[in-house]
């Protein structure tokens, strides 16, 4: 098994990237979320990695994160989720967003990933339950997310980019009520 990856960034084609080791240029799928955190090529990267193994082909896909990692083989576990559909999972929300969508059981957050229907969403707010009851990484419960996901959530569902709604919300104090957020976030992203 390959569990992590580092050496020199030589090509970004979403969602795969080439990481050159010893020698070898290694394909990667990413998620976006890990996509987006990538330095530019030529640079030296470190991935934490999950390899498939399948009659026809060996799949290698990477993470920023060892969070991002253990929740793609958690996705990986669920019947009727494949590899496509935890990496889109995973590009669409973040590690948070998925921990603070299962604990309030919100099937309707899951379904604004694309490839993600209802039966799907109800079958991994079902499964993941019992398994995802600390974020990892934080330290903190799920349910203590929830003031910034509402807030992000809310700009998601006015039609901004996941990308752009999180640097909004990333210059904001994390003590704000969420309406001010909000405001404030709306202020941010008009003088864009």
């Amino acid at each position: 098994m390959i569990g992590r990856l580092t050496g020199r960034l030589i090509e970004k084609a979403p969602p795969t990237v080439v990481v050159e080791a010893g020698g070898v240029g290694y394909e990667v799928d990413v998620p976006m979320s890990t996509f987006y955190l990538l330095p530019a090529t030529g640079q030296e990267v470190k991935l934490f990695t999950h390899l498939t193994i399948r009659e026809d082909a060996h799949l290698l896909f990477g993470f920023a994160t060892e969070a991002e990692r253990q929740v793609f083989r958690q996705l990986l576990k669920i019947t009727g989720i494949g590899a496509r559909t935890a990496l889109s999972l995973l590009s669409g929300m973040s590690v948070d967003e998925l921990y603070a969508a299962v604990s309030q059981q919100d099937g309707a957050r899951l379904t604004r990933v694309p490839g993600i229907g209802k039966k799907t969403a109800e079958r991994l707010l079902l499964e993941l339950k019992d398994k995802l009851a600390l974020v990892p990484g934080t330290g903190t419960p799920a349910s203590n997310a929830g003031a910034g996901s509402d807030a992000l959530n809310a700009l998601l569902a006015l039609g901004y980019s996941d990308k752009e709604a999180r640097a909004a919300l990333g210059k904001l104090d994390a003590g704000l009520p969420v309406q001010d957020a909000i405001r404030q976030a709306l202020r941010l992203l008009s003088k864009v």
